[in-house]
C-alpha cells in the first residue's frame, strides 16, 4: 500500500469513528477551504490548495501543491488551546505525501493571540524516501486587527514550490473577511525579480 493509501485509510478509519459518535452541538465538525491562486515572476504560476475538517480537537488536513507543485499530502492531529487574554493554540500533525514526492511529512500548526495582535505558524518536515532528502516547510505570519474585518501583517515562507534565489521569502499580507468568507493577498520579496504574488480565498461552513 502507497504512503497516500495509507494515509487516506487513517483519515477514514478516524472519520468514520468521529461520525459514529454521539453528534451534539459540542462536537460538530467544522469545515474549511482556501486556495491560493500563486504568481511567479519569471516562473509557472499554479494553484495550491488546503481544506480542513476539525471536529472538537479531531484534527484532519488535505493540502495540495503545498510541498511542491503535483504534490499530494494528508494529515491527521490533535488540537490543543487555552488562555485568555492571551490564548493559544497548537495542533501537532502526522501526514504523509504523494504525487511527485513520496514522504512521510510530520508537522506542527500553532497560535498565539493578544489583543489586536496575532502570531501564527504552520511546518512540516519532509522527508523524501527515494532521494533521501530532506526539507523543512514553514509559513509563519504576524498579523495585527485595526478593525475586526480586516487583517494585516507581515508574513515569510520557506518553501520549494518554485524556484528563485531566495531560501526565505517575505513580505507583507492584507486579509478582509465577511462573514464565512476571507479573501487576503500576499506579496513575497517586494520589489525584487524573485517577486511573489499569493492570492487566498477562504470558506468556513
Amino acid at each position: 500500500m502507497t504512503a497516500g493509501l495509507r494515509a487516506f485509510a487513517a483519515l477514514g478509519a478516524l472519520i468514520a469513528t468521529a461520525v459514529l459518535a454521539e453528534d451534539d452541538k459540542d462536537n460538530a465538525w467544522e469545515f474549511a477551504v482556501t486556495a491560493y491562486p500563486t504568481i511567479v515572476r519569471g516562473g509557472g504560476n499554479y494553484t495550491s490548495a488546503i481544506m480542513v475538517a476539525q471536529r472538537s480537537a479531531l484534527h484532519l488536513e488535505a493540502r495540495v501543491n503545498y510541498e511542491s507543485v503535483g504534490a499530494r499530502s494528508a494529515f491527521i492531529g490533535w488540537t490543543f488551546a487555552g488562555g485568555e487574554e492571551l490564548t493559544w493554540e497548537l495542533t501537532p500533525l502526522l501526514g504523509s505525501a504523494w504525487g511527485n514526492i513520496e514522504a512521510l511529512v510530520p508537522g506542527l500548526e500553532a497560535s498565539v493571540g493578544w489583543r489586536r495582535f496575532d502570531i501564527y505558524v504552520e511546518a512540516e518536515y519532509v522527508r523524501v524516501r527515494e532521494e533521501g532528502s530532506r526539507y523543512l516547510y514553514a509559513w509563519s505570519e504576524l498579523g495585527y486587527r485595526p478593525v475586526e474585518w480586516l487583517r494585516v501583517g507581515l508574513a515569510a515562507q520557506r518553501t520549494r514550490a518554485y524556484g528563485g534565489d531566495r531560501d526565505i521569502q517575505r513580505g507583507p499580507f492584507a486579509q478582509v473577511t465577511r462573514g464565512r468568507i476571507t479573501i487576503g493577498g500576499f506579496w513575497f520579496n517586494p520589489g525584487s525579480k524573485d517577486q511573489v504574488f499569493v492570492a487566498s480565498i477562504g470558506a468556513v461552513f
